[in-house]
C-alpha cells in the first residue's frame, strides 16, 4: 500500500524523550521537508476508537487532517510516526494539499532527534504528561480544550 523509501534526512533509533524516536542522519537546513506522515485515512469517528484503545497502551498514531479526516499511521513505512513531541521543537507540521509533512523549523544538526509540538487539546490533558525535557515544557503534550 505504501511504498517504504529510504529516507536521506532521518533515521530511527532508541529515544531519551519516549521509545523510539526519528534523528537527523546529517546536518539539515531550516525549511527541508524531513519526511511525509502517511496511514490510512478514516473517519474522526473511527479515529476516536482507536484512540480509545491506543491511548491505554501509551502510544497513538493519529494525525487529524481536516474536521472529517484523520490519518492513521500505525503502519509499517509510516517511520513519521516515531518523531516525538516537544515544547520547544525543531521541526513543524504542515498539511499541503492533504498531505502532512514535517518540515525542519531551524537548522538542524546531524544526530539531534526531530521533535514537533503536537498541538493537541483535550479535556483528559493531565493524563498525557510531556518527557520532552525543554525548558519552556508545558508538562503536557496537550492543552485543555477552551469551553
Amino acid at each position: 500500500m505504501f511504498k517504504i523509501n529510504k529516507n536521506k534526512w532521518v533515521k530511527v533509533r532508541k529515544s531519551q524523550i519516549h521509545n523510539k524516536g526519528v534523528f537527523a542522519k546529517k546536518d539539515i537546513p531550516k525549511g527541508t521537508y524531513l519526511i511525509e506522515y502517511v496511514g490510512r485515512k478514516i473517519t474522526n469517528k473511527e479515529a476516536d476508537e482507536i484512540s480509545e484503545r491506543e491511548v491505554s497502551e501509551g502510544v497513538v498514531y493519529l494525525f487529524e487532517l481536516t474536521s472529517k479526516l484523520t490519518l492513521d499511521g500505525n503502519i509499517k513505512g509510516n517511520d513519521a510516526r516515531y518523531i516525538n513531541h516537544s515544547c520547544e521543537p525543531n521541526a513543524e507540521s504542515l498539511n499541503d494539499d492533504g498531505r502532512i509533512w514535517i518540515e525542519a523549523m531551524r537548522d538542524i544538526n546531524k544526530g539531534e532527534e526531530i521533535t514537533y509540538d503536537y498541538c493537541l487539546t483535550t479535556d483528559d490533558y493531565k493524563d498525557h504528561p510531556c518527557r520532552c525535557g525543554a525548558k519552556k515544557c508545558k508538562k503536557y503534550l496537550s492543552l485543555p480544550k477552551k469551553k
